[in-house]
């Protein structure tokens, strides 16, 4: 379960996953919108937070968590995630039909993947 590479993709906004049986890759996007973390998931079944205007977070970097996970800390400031192999191994295998459902859950609530907040950058 324990990927043999992994890659930050920043052009393509992906995190490459190696594993022995091929390569998978996770837009950030979906990385944060299924973040494991109990302010996503929620502190029970049926209590998640649909997360929407996540569609261009960026990934700011990867924090090892003892062996078995990843932290993965987020420009939108969410940082609460451990992304265990387990569970990277599950958006890898289920990333179409997680996706698919993600898409529908946030046409039924009327939100949309983009952001309604204009950022500004320094010059």
């Amino acid at each position: 379960m324990i990927p043999a590479a992994i890659k930050v993709q920043k052009t393509s906004r992906t995190l490459q996953l190696s594993y022995a049986d091929g390569d998978y890759q996770l837009s950030f996007e979906f990385l944060r919108v299924f973040s494991p973390s109990a302010e996503v998931r929620g502190h029970g079944t049926g209590n998640g937070v649909l997360q929407y205007g996540k569609k261009d977070v960026a990934l700011l970097r990867i924090e090892p968590a003892g062996n078995y996970a990843l932290k993965l800390v987020f420009d939108d400031g969410h940082d609460s995630g451990l992304y265990d192999w387990k569970y990277l191994r599950h958006l890898c295998d289920n990333q179409s039909s997680l996706w698919q459902e993600y898409l529908q859950q946030l046409e039924a609530a009327g939100q949309e993947r983009s952001s309604n907040i204009i950022q500004f950058k320094a010059l």
